[in-house]
């Protein structure tokens, strides 16, 4: 069924939806006008909706399926653990697999804390460098989402009315941040070495961690450079603040992570997504020594944290399967799907005579309606018209059997096939011609 009708199951649902729910809402970023369109089920890189219309998947829930749907060995782990109970007011065996395996695949990692979502695994990183620290103040990049902690939400998406042409300004995200957040939260411009290292150093007997997407979906999905990460571990040990890694879509370019592709070692390291094998999860790891703030053997730890489903059996176990599923063929398969969609997105704004390129590195990819060269946030954000021909290329392939964020972001799976992909270049040059007829 095309969208949108106002005779789907879809549109039913939401009209329900909207009696129950803000907006009939729960993510903001499953949000579409008129409507959204629901999910039945899915099966390796397809989804399905409640109208029976079949489409590849090329967000996989905002990275995180990145098996894709119903893998049998994820599903297999799923209904085991499920008859044996979901969660417990105990620890289970199946935490400290997960955790032994994360330790073993990023140098920089001794020792890991679990919760229930990035967004979580960010705040405990946070406080962790607080309490190791003793300082308040923490410093992000302009425009990096870092999940929905107020911190950590700060300046992600300031308008070019508040740029100014000195350093980023700190600004709040959600009407109602206390101006205690603000001032606590130092902003740095992406990939830019002379004005971050000079901020940073501004700040440095108050910076309690520098944290870092080494390439941030929101503020334009391209990689940071060697020199820049490089500059904030060095800048980070000197001014003793700790360098927090956000790798909780990162974690999906390589079989050890993006510091090790990047060299850089971490701190403080936060996960999720595809560690959980498709269930809730999040955690950081880092040097038994910061993580210590955590350490409740001797009593009242520096940083106590808990959570009633942190580390439950279902995700510990339904993740060590996923990660170990990632082994160094299946990376290698997702670097080559990936430059195959990025290289054929390219060429189809070409042979459409559209204006536009692609991002990204991996398995990922973001799609920009820009000619100018994308280095940060600033440079990646899309001015009106830009948002309005991303709007009809979304819905454009909807219609022609593709999912994809509505901000242009795409995330592959290993169950895609090179035609899965050669399909979903031919309906990106389908819709781009079509913007401009």
């Amino acid at each position: 069924m095309r969208f949108p009708s106002s005779n789907s199951r879809s549109h039913d649902l939401y009209e329900r939806a909207k009696n129950v729910l803000p907006g009939g809402n729960t993510r903001t970023t499953v949000f579409m006008k008129p409507y959204p369109i629901y999910a039945s089920h899915g099966a390796g890189c397809r989804v399905w909706d409640v109208d029976g219309t079949e489409r590849i998947d090329c967000i996989n829930n905002f990275t995180a399926a990145i098996h894709g749907y119903a893998h049998p060995v994820l599903t297999q782990a799923a209904t085991e653990q499920l008859k044996l109970g979901t969660a417990f007011g105990m620890p289970t065996s199946s935490e400290i697999d997960l955790a032994e395996l994360l330790a073993t695949r990023v140098a920089s990692v001794e020792e890991c804390r679990f919760a229930n979502s990035g967004t979580e695994a960010v705040m405990n990183a946070l406080k962790a460098a607080r309490a190791y620290t003793g300082r308040p103040k923490i410093a992000k990049c302009e425009g990096a989402y870092h999940g929905t902690y107020d911190y950590a939400e700060v300046s992600l998406d300031s308008a070019p009315d508040a740029w100014g042409s000195n350093a980023p300004q700190s600004i709040p995200y959600a009407k109602g941040t206390p101006k205690g957040v603000t001032d606590d939260v130092v902003v740095i411009p992406f990939n830019n070495i002379d004005t971050s290292a000079e901020i940073l150093r501004a700040h440095a007997g108050e910076l309690a961690a520098i944290m870092v997407d080494p390439m941030p979906n929101r503020a334009g999905l391209v990689p940071a450079s060697k020199e820049y990460l490089r500059m904030l571990r060095e800048v980070a040990s000197e001014i003793g603040a700790l360098l927090i890694f956000d790798e909780v879509i990162s974690f999906r370019l390589g079989f050890h992570g993006a510091q090790h592709i990047w060299g850089v070692d971490a701190d403080l390291t936060v996960f999720g997504k595809i560690i959980g094998g498709g269930f809730p999860v999040g955690a950081v790891g880092g040097l038994r020594k910061f993580m210590a703030v955590f350490d409740p053997s001797h009593g009242k730890p520096a940083l106590p944290q808990g959570g009633t489903f942190s580390a439950n059996p279902m995700s510990m176990k339904c993740g060590f399967a996923a990660m170990e599923l990632l082994d160094a063929a299946a990376f290698k398969h997702l670097d080559a799907i990936g430059a195959q969609a990025r290289d054929g997105i390219d060429e189809a704004f070409r042979r459409a005579d559209v204006v536009g390129c692609t991002t990204g590195r991996g398995s990922l990819l973001k799609i920009h309606f820009t000619e100018v060269d994308i280095q940060d946030y600033r440079s990646a954000r899309p001015d009106a018209k830009a948002t309005r021909k991303m709007e009809a290329l979304m819905e454009s392939l909807l219609n022609d059997g593709v999912l994809m964020a509505s901000y242009g972001l795409v995330a592959l799976s290993t169950p895609m096939t090179q035609d899965d992909v050669a399909s979903v270049v031919a309906a990106v040059e389908r819709s781009l011609k079509s913007l401009k007829n």
